[in-house]
């Protein structure tokens, strides 16, 4: 039974609520959570999960393994804390699921993002390094930095407005996870901005390819995999943006109060980009680049450890 619109049974105070006594738009969601689509994504980021971990572990791919597995670890979080708030959405279970789903929804896009992240370092050395305008293991350094500012960010925002008792300190907490998020934006727009522009000068100079890397570049695998890192990459970040606009209407912005945005925005984005990695996995995609790693330079074997041991 839910809540029939008699007024005489409403509680004066919404702590006291549940679904049986008060519309759900009381709700600390503003909303119920449907079962059906969190229950699907709970299932899917699961399984994508324990992919990432089990090639992480079998290709060796450790900063990758621990940047995927560590976002699905958090996404199955997340969304079982929904589930858990479908069923009873007030300050109860809704509560704590609330909490739940806020912290850990926020900021696992990041850990996917610095996963993608690591990748490009590898991309400029299958090319050539001297077309990149900067050492390879500088993307590393300065991308995945970026992304923890982010996610340190987000993380303190979503903590402090989930157990916020009043309405400063859910402003508060909202402002700094704006900020993380937009400053996410802003990293995943330049790590856009610079992948065109390498795309660019290869292309110019595809005379100064690296020989060493032809089987790796003329591999399918890797040419899919180029292509599925491009897919990621946009849905993440329209995921991100997504996520901007939501927070900048306040916590009970049509964004926020609307789930089909959400499931649609956020939870259908991350699951396809999760999708397109686990299928094109770089520690499988780059297999053909492992036959020249013991020819290769310093600068070349530190930048493929980042990513594949």
């Amino acid at each position: 039974m839910v809540w029939n619109g008699d007024e005489s049974i409403r509680p004066n105070n919404t702590a006291l609520c549940t679904i049986d006594t008060c519309p759900v738009s009381d709700s600390v969601y503003g909303f119920a959570p449907k079962l059906a689509p969190n229950l699907v994504l709970l299932v899917l980021f699961s399984l994508s999960t324990i992919g990432f971990i089990f090639v992480g572990i079998w290709k060796k791919t450790w900063g990758f393994f621990i940047a995927m597995s560590l976002g699905g670890l958090l996404e199955v979080v997340g969304y079982i804390g929904r589930v858990g708030g479908s069923s009873d959405p007030f300050n109860g279970l809704g509560g704590q699921s609330f909490i739940i789903q806020i912290c850990c929804l926020t900021v696992a896009p990041a850990c996917y993002a610095a996963g993608i992240y690591l990748c490009l370092a590898r991309i400029v050395i299958a090319f050539g390094e001297d077309i990149s305008r900067i050492k390879p293991r500088w993307y590393t350094y300065i991308f995945v930095t970026c992304d923890l500012v982010s996610l340190i960010t987000q993380s303190a925002g979503g903590a402090i407005a989930s157990t916020s008792n009043d309405h400063a300190g859910s402003k508060l907490g909202g402002d700094i996870t704006l900020g993380g998020l937009a400053f996410q934006v802003f990293t995943m727009t330049f790590f856009m901005v610079l992948c065109g522009e390498f795309a660019l000068r290869c292309w110019n100079r595809r005379q100064m390819f690296d020989e060493r890397q032809r089987g790796l570049r003329e591999s399918k695998r890797f040419k899919y995999f180029l292509y599925a890192m491009g897919a990621a990459t946009i849905f993440i970040y329209v995921r991100c943006v997504y996520r901007v606009a939501e927070l900048a209407k306040g916590w009970d912005g049509p964004l926020m109060t609307t789930e089909t945005y959400f499931i649609v925005l956020e939870g259908s984005m991350v699951i396809l980009a999760c999708l397109c990695l686990n299928i094109f996995h770089p520690g499988i995609c780059f297999e053909a680049s492992y036959a020249s790693r013991s020819n290769g330079s310093k600068e070349d074997s530190v930048s493929m450890d980042e990513l594949t041991s």
